[in-house]
């Protein structure tokens, strides 16, 4: 009885590795399709990388493009969302971005004096008296020689966002005068013109990649920073700090940047798309980063014990007349022409 079922055994798994030999040599059935994956090998996938929260003018105008830009694709073309410096540090974003490791890249125009030392004039203290006159100046000849001036390094430059202007908190008293300034030290962008504004004004700087100056401030290695509003409350500064002076005096902006040669690769329709996409992104990014900037500081008056300093017209004056001396001592390394048509731009706005 024991042989018949070992030999009953045997003759089923013949018939089992015949059959399923059949299925292979002559197969009946056609394979499942997956409409889903066939949409996945199409579509085309751009990593964008930034450095600061999702609830800033920049984080939320990336997250905006990125859904326009699936909606005007039809889902074909797919923007990817990395903040808060996930990737890769502001310090190391461009190199990233030319060896393709990323696709799009929003850094400040102060990282920009890197590649090109034109860039220095949007960090000229007190250039842009109000938003009206930044958006004067990048949509004008300033903008355009910054875009122009990217060129050379293979950079095609799609849109300038704003986040608003720079504000100054300290934990070493409240900053009113030039003077109360003298001897602190600052964390600041990598920058040659904001390392000479604060050689004039008597303090250190340091600079430090964004994502790192919540350390540094916990752990006393400075003073103080430099930001805008919606930074100093994404980041919690104001919890690390007890002093902030609203004072207007320096502008914090992007470039939407994408290689060249990469941008080269792709069809006219994704051209098309990413363009009008951008577009739309920025006139709502322009909109909105005022109302943001002052919500936010709504809600630091609201969440902390920070005191809270603006300055008024007359001390205004004083830090001025303090600064704009930089303007002709930092012309020849700038460029003559792009601090003269800065100085026009900001007299005729400063009232």
């Amino acid at each position: 009885m024991r042989k018949w079922m070992v030999l009953l055994f045997s003759i089923l798994i013949v018939i089992f590795i015949f059959l399923l030999g059949m299925k292979y040599i002559f197969p009946h059935d056609k394979l499942v399709h997956d409409s889903e994956q066939e949409g996945l090998n199409e579509q085309i996938v751009l990593k964008f990388s930034h450095v600061v929260a999702e609830n800033t003018p920049k984080g939320l105008a990336a997250k905006k493009f990125a859904d326009i830009v699936y909606k005007k694709s039809d889902g074909k073309i797919r923007v990817e969302i990395f903040p808060n410096g996930m990737l890769y540090s502001d310090i190391e974003e461009i190199n990233a971005l030319k060896e393709n490791k990323v696709q799009i890249i929003a850094p400040s125009t102060s990282k920009l004096g890197s590649l090109s030392s034109k860039w220095g004039v949007l960090d000229l203290p007190f250039a842009f008296p109000n938003y009206e006159a930044v958006q004067k100046g990048l949509n004008g000849k300033i903008g355009h020689l910054l875009l122009q001036s990217l060129e050379k390094d293979q950079m095609k430059g799609l849109a300038y966002w704003t986040n608003g202007f720079k504000q100054f908190t300290s934990n070493k008293g409240p900053i009113i005068f030039p003077n109360d300034i003298k001897g602190q030290t600052f964390r600041i962008m990598q920058s040659q013109v904001l390392k000479s504004q604060f050689d004039q004004l008597d303090a250190k700087s340091i600079q430090q990649a964004f994502d790192i100056t919540f350390q540094s401030l916990q752990s006393g290695e400075i003073d103080g920073e430099e930001n805008t509003l919606s930074n100093i409350y994404s980041k919690k500064f104001y919890n690390l700090q007890r002093y902030l002076t609203i004072s207007n005096h320096g502008y914090l902006g992007y470039v939407v940047l994408m290689d060249q040669s990469f941008w080269n690769k792709q069809s006219e329709q994704t051209q098309q798309i990413l363009t009008e996409a951008m577009a739309e992104t920025t006139a709502w990014n322009q909109q909105q980063a005022e109302k943001l900037n002052e919500e936010q500081l709504q809600l630091i008056r609201k969440k902390s014990s920070i005191q809270i300093h603006e300055l008024t017209d007359e001390e205004r004056k004083v830090w001025t007349k303090k600064l704009y001396p930089l303007y002709d001592k930092l012309a020849p390394i700038i460029g003559k022409d792009l601090v003269e048509e800065m100085k026009k731009l900001r007299d005729q706005y400063d009232h």
